[in-house]
């Protein structure tokens, strides 16, 4: 991101909006944090002459303020200034936990209970939520895990590529909140039925070379990549430069894990999009949870 453009963070109260602003601060850019949703443009044509990417955080404890921030970020556009929004979330469990353990209320708790005051926010961002590029779902992070996933996004390719995060995972353990697309591949004979494939995983060659000659499965692969390949023209279209794949078996520990390193390998290969590379890698979200 140039000068030109912001980077607007915002999110749930809890989910790790200051760990995202420190994170991209060592990335070299210039993070603003609580700032009122009317200052962003002034800030951006202030820092015009910089080469630093900006980014600001907004969030509810603005208070008032953060009601102007739909009319703030139109206010952009009317000022040729490209913004993007990066919403930091994370389930209610999770929110109240970190609360819990801080011994601090929600900003909208009052005299409530902290998921009261969790469910008003939601509310409250919905909108915004809706309408952001990027989506990090932070419930199952720790602070280094959620650095490197900043990391991952923002330094790991080309402004020019369209970065896909091709992520496995297991059902039992829930469906990412920040998944773009969500692709079911239990269909696929399960590995875990097989002695001696059952304590591998799907990045061991035997459980990965099972998992691909199973019934149907190169037809998926292709077909899936087709799919998203045309699909990726109109995301690109549309000025979304990151998306998130989810792969989902039951424990995601053998196909889904097999599946998406699979898929990162082929759009790896993938002719460019509309002048945009394909840039791929795959993470594994539940592998180690399955003993």
């Amino acid at each position: 991101m140039g000068s030109n453009e912001v980077l607007v963070i915002t999110g749930m109260s809890g989910a790790g909006k200051s760990t995202v602003s420190h994170a991209l601060e060592d990335l070299g850019w210039y993070v603003v944090d609580n700032l009122p949703p009317a200052m962003i443009a002034n800030l951006c044509e202030m820092a015009a002459q910089t080469t630093n990417a900006i980014a600001v955080v907004i969030d509810v404890r603005g208070g008032e303020f953060f009601d102007d921030l739909t009319k703030s970020l139109a206010d952009l556009a009317e000022r040729n200034i490209a913004r993007r929004i990066l919403f930091v979330d994370a389930s209610d469990e999770a929110l109240v936990r970190r609360f819990e353990s801080t011994r601090r209320p929600h900003p909208l708790q009052g005299p409530d209970r902290i998921l009261d005051g969790i469910t008003k926010e939601r509310i409250q961002l919905q909108e915004v939520r809706s309408a952001a590029d990027y989506v990090i779902d932070s419930s199952a992070l720790n602070i280094h895990q959620l650095e490197a996933k900043v990391d991952q996004i923002f330094s790991t390719a080309s402004d020019l590529d369209l970065r896909v995060n091709i992520l496995s995972f297991g059902y039992k353990y829930g469906i990412p909140v920040d998944a773009d697309l969500v692709m079911d591949c239990r269909f696929i004979a399960n590995p875990h039925w097989i002695p001696e494939l059952r304590p591998l995983t799907g990045l061991d060659k035997p459980v990965s070379d099972n998992v691909l000659a199973s019934q149907n499965v190169q037809d998926f692969l292709e077909k899936y990549q087709s799919l998203f390949e045309t699909m990726a023209v109109g995301f690109t279209q549309e000025g979304r430069k990151y998306l998130t794949l989810a792969i989902g078996c039951t424990g995601g520990k053998h196909r889904s894990v097999a599946i998406s390193e699979e898929l990162a390998k082929r759009f790896a290969k993938s002719k460019p999009v509309n002048g945009k590379k394909i840039s791929a890698q795959a993470v594994h979200r539940d592998l180690g949870r399955e003993i």
